[in-house]
């Protein structure tokens, strides 16, 4: 087993039927000793994705589709601001889900987050997601009152149901050239307090506080409840999930970059060979450009 094989293997989830959250602890950095390896680590991977990421977007392909979920203060924005810093901004685009416009709601869960999927060669990241309408609304059922749905399809078999389509949806994308990627990035309670106090301690951070955090914050036991049982019903083959250890973001990006990597590097992304035709074809443009001018 290779060595990033081997980071990956705790926290990759393909079948969540034995999944519990209690087996993976927020503070783990997988044995490695230093931030300083890993930052040495971190910066190969980070070539590896530049290189790949051009052969995604000259193939024109596959695409690639990263969510991520995480309770606040976990490091989303940070994590994808240092995994994605090297590539070519023309085959990357960020979507950030927030609460859901009016006209949003009007439509089926997966419609505002369906107009932003990634097009072939371009890599796609959505920081939250439809995983929102399994967690946040589940955790405010009364969220729910707001979204028009006909009386006779809210009951308690919802959450199951969302979930449930929610896995096909991921088998489709996959089926259509779409490679889906899950991030959980797993703060422990005591680490998110310690970061909403830095945001309050330093002024340049006051604006990503606000005190709706602290009113979601008493509800931890049931969002995690939430997590568990999203992440027991949703990963897959198709689309697995990986539960990141957040409590160190530097082993945060570590892991995250690493199974980026090592799922484009699966692909086959190699540009086929030349045919005899192109060649010719080449060649005859290299005959023009040299020829000298009059």
């Amino acid at each position: 087993m290779s060595r990033t094989a081997r980071l990956l293997e705790p926290f990759r989830i393909v079948n969540g039927r034995r999944f519990q959250l209690q087996n993976i602890e927020p503070d783990d950095t997988g044995g490695i000793e230093s931030k300083d390896d890993a930052s040495k680590w971190l910066a190969r991977d980070l070539e590896r994705l530049r290189d790949l990421q051009n052969k995604l977007y000259s193939r024109g392909t596959w695409s690639v589709l990263l969510i991520f979920q995480a309770m606040d203060g976990a490091g989303k924005d940070s994590t994808i601001k240092h995994v994605m810093s090297g590539v070519n901004p023309q085959g990357c685009q960020v979507f950030s889900f927030k609460s859901p416009s009016d006209e949003e709601r009007r439509h089926d869960f997966l419609w505002r987050t369906a107009r932003c999927l990634p097009e072939r060669g371009r890599i796609g990241i959505f920081n939250r997601s439809y995983y929102e309408e399994v967690l946040v609304v589940r955790v405010h059922p009364d969220f729910l009152a707001s979204q028009h749905l006909p009386a006779a399809v809210v009951s308690p078999r919802i959450w199951a149901e969302r979930m449930s389509d929610i896995r096909k949806h991921e088998r489709y994308l996959r089926r259509n050239g779409t490679l889906v990627l899950k991030f959980f990035l797993y703060v422990s309670k005591d680490e998110q307090r310690k970061r909403f106090l830095e945001r309050l301690d330093n002024p340049a951070k006051h604006w990503k506080f606000s005190p709706r955090d602290l009113e979601e914050r008493k509800l931890w036991p049931q969002y995690m409840r939430a997590y568990e049982e999203m992440i027991r019903r949703t990963a897959s083959r198709d689309a697995p999930w990986y539960v990141v250890p957040a409590d160190h973001k530097w082993f945060t990006r570590l892991v995250v970059a690493a199974a980026i990597v090592d799922a484009l590097a699966g692909l086959d992304l190699e540009r086929p060979p030349l045919t005899r035709a192109e060649r010719r074809e080449l060649e005859a443009a290299r005959a023009v450009l040299t020829r000298r001018s009059d």
